[in-house]
């Protein structure tokens, strides 16, 4: 464990999203996350109130954060956090990392293909580029995005000095919308997500037309 003498950094991941619901997707790439960065934390925040997309007017944030501490049960080093829960609003990565940020602390910032395209949209996002490391994750095997990913990345650097760390692990092709429209018509996800959220899903009667009305 890194030591708190004023010398060593400490390296803590935030990985934030909607996580409605976690799934393997998310869950590879925490894992890769950790190793590959080296971290001696990881922080899984799930969002309050998302502010580039819309929720499920259905939507309970506390069953988020609920199925995150079960898609992680055990495994060392994740802390899953309520930070943005608790702020309530819209949960913005600034406020967040400002809220995180600690004098030997180094901070680590997760993002999938299309928050790297849409950076530069974020609320204060100079700001973050200078509170953090940003690493990103594939999600998909499309060459065309992944021209446009490396593009902007150039472009970030080029404007603002900033190198994003790309995480490679094979991209699992798997979205929550899927797994909420597979709820929906009855069909089984026991293949995407882990078996805690599975349960948690069936147990709640969560994403089903018919609790949604």
């Amino acid at each position: 464990m890194t030591g708190m003498n004023g010398m060593d950094m400490l390296r803590v991941g935030i990985y934030g999203g909607t996580f409605a619901p976690i799934h393997n997707g998310h869950v590879a790439a925490a894992k890769a996350f950790m190793e590959q960065m080296k971290l001696d934390y990881l922080f899984i925040i799930p969002t309050y109130l998302p502010p580039h997309k819309q929720i499920d007017r259905s939507d309970d944030p506390l069953y988020r954060l609920k199925m995150c501490e079960l898609a992680f049960e055990g495994v060392d080093g994740v802390v899953i956090s309520d930070v943005e829960i608790r702020r309530g609003g819209k949960s913005y990565t600034y406020d967040t990392l400002k809220e995180l940020q600690r004098e030997n602390t180094r901070l680590f910032l997760m993002c999938g293909t299309d928050m790297v395209l849409t950076f530069d949209q974020w609320y204060r996002f100079e700001d973050i580029f200078k509170m953090c490391y940003p690493v990103y994750v594939r999600r998909e095997n499309d060459p065309v995005l992944g021209n446009r990913v490396v593009e902007k990345i150039t472009e970030y650097y080029q404007k603002y000095g900033v190198m994003f760390r790309r995480i490679v692990t094979d991209p699992i092709p798997i979205s929550s919308t899927e797994i909420r429209s597979a709820v929906k018509t009855g069909k089984d996800i026991s293949a995407m997500v882990p078996e805690g959220v599975a349960r948690f899903i069936e147990e709640n009667r969560l994403y089903r037309e018919e609790e949604d009305a």
